[in-house]
Order: C-alpha cells, then structure tokens, then sequence
C-alpha cells in the first residue's frame, strides 16, 4: 500500500440507500466522507461486491456502514466482512460500526442479532450515556443526553462477550458498546443530517403507517443531532492521534 503522510482510513460499504435519497444527498459512504476529518486519508470500498482489502492493519482506521440489509441473513459477504473485521479488533486497529455495523461488529465478535421484538425504530430519538462513558475515549465529551438520528429493524439482541455497554435509549437497551481499547458499536446515525433523517421518513411513510407508527408525528419530531455527529468528529481525532503517535 502506497505510504502517506495522513491516517488512511478504510470505509466498508454495506449496501445501497433509497434512489431517490441517493439523488439528492449521495450514498452510505458520502455521508461518512462529509463526517470524518479531511485530514484523513479515506478510501470506500463496496464490500458487497468484494472482500475488504488487504490486511486490517494496513488501515489506520475502519469505518463499517449501515445498509438495508439483515446480519441475521448471514449473506456471504457480510460473513466475509465480519471475520475480517473480527482480525481488525483482534490486531487493535480502530473501529467504529454504524447501525449495520454496529450490528456487524457485534455479531463477529459473539454476540447476538435479530429482529428488535417491538419492531422498527426510526426518527430522531434521545440517546442517554452511561457512567461507562464517562471515561470512553469516544464518548466522555459527549452530553449525558443527546438527539441522534435512527432508523432500523433489527438490533444488537444480546452483547459480545466483555463488550461495555456505553449507552442506551428508551426503546433500544444497545445504543452503543466498545469492545477492547479502539473498536465501538453505535446503534444511531452519526453521518445523518436532520435532511437526510426526514427524507428517510418521507420514503417509509407508507410503511409507517401500515405499522402503527405516525408518520406526520415522527417527521414534526426531527430535529438536527450535533452532538451525535461528533463521534465521527472524535473517531477521526482518535485516529489521527494514534497515527501520530505510531
């Protein structure tokens, strides 16, 4: 791999978002693009069409992102992904997994995913912090108590073995966990803007609606998340630190 002089930072694509979302805001990993420092050295590779690349430590950092699939459907290139990113962890090099990845993260490690019981969780909801993030290299700048965006059906049902539990929200018990020193799973959306959560819920209305959930309620509830952003803003800063430091 050709050497630079910024932390290379690998972002695993897990699938495709909505077309009509895609035509007016990009994709999964333009968002993250946007997100993460312009000080990292970023490459996007679309795992659903080939296997990561390389070796985990090649990377500086590994970013996993969400997609419209299911980790409980087991597809093989998830099962290849997620044994790569379990070496990742395994050789210490920062990771942050983001809803799909997240449950990505949780599942190569041990732990246990499926369809959340009480159905679809979507809209901007309040995430709360526990006393475990208070010293989390990721979180402990954060608020108690913070807006994120969030839109999912299935969930971490059940942690990875020594996994900490960093937060947690009204409907989801596994809002984010940190498993070692450098690898973290977040449930929310760090890389949404209140746009991009609105859209999504303008798209799933019919479906909303069809589940008992108020469409009208939950786009009148969407309100820009700051504070959830900043993880992608720390995750970069933890990165470029270590890099530094290497």
């Amino acid at each position: 791999m050709t050497a630079t002089n910024q932390p290379r930072v690998l972002i695993l694509k897990t699938g495709t978002t909505y077309p009509e979302i895609r035509a007016q805001f990009g994709d999964f990993d333009d968002w993250f693009v946007r997100g993460l420092s312009d000080q990292l050295d970023l490459t996007v590779v679309d795992v659903t069409r080939q296997p990561p690349p390389g070796q985990p430590q090649d990377w500086d950092g590994i970013v996993i992102t969400g997609s419209p699939a299911m980790v409980s459907d087991r597809p093989e290139w998830s099962e290849t992904t997620a044994a790569w990113t379990r070496q990742a962890v395994d050789a210490h090099v920062p990771v942050l997994g983001v809803c799909y990845g997240h449950q990505l993260l949780a599942h190569a490690l041990g732990g246990k995913v499926g369809f959340h019981p009480d159905g679809r969780d979507t809209g901007t909801k309040q995430v709360t912090l526990l006393e475990t993030a208070q010293s989390d290299p990721l979180f402990k700048h954060l608020p108690a108590q913070f807006p994120a965006q969030l839109t999912h059906k299935q969930s971490v049902l059940e942690l990875p073995p020594g996994a900490v539990l960093l937060a947690n929200s009204s409907f989801e018990p596994h809002q984010a966990f940190r498993v070692g020193g450098n690898a973290w799973g977040v449930q929310f959306h760090p890389e949404f803007t209140d746009q991009i959560m609105r859209a999504y819920l303008e798209v799933q209305t019919p479906d909303l609606n069809k589940e008992g959930l108020d469409a009208t309620r939950l786009l009148a509830e969407v309100t820009p998340a700051p504070a959830a952003s900043r993880v992608l803003t720390r995750f970069s800063e933890l990165v470029t630190d270590r890099f530094a430091s290497a």
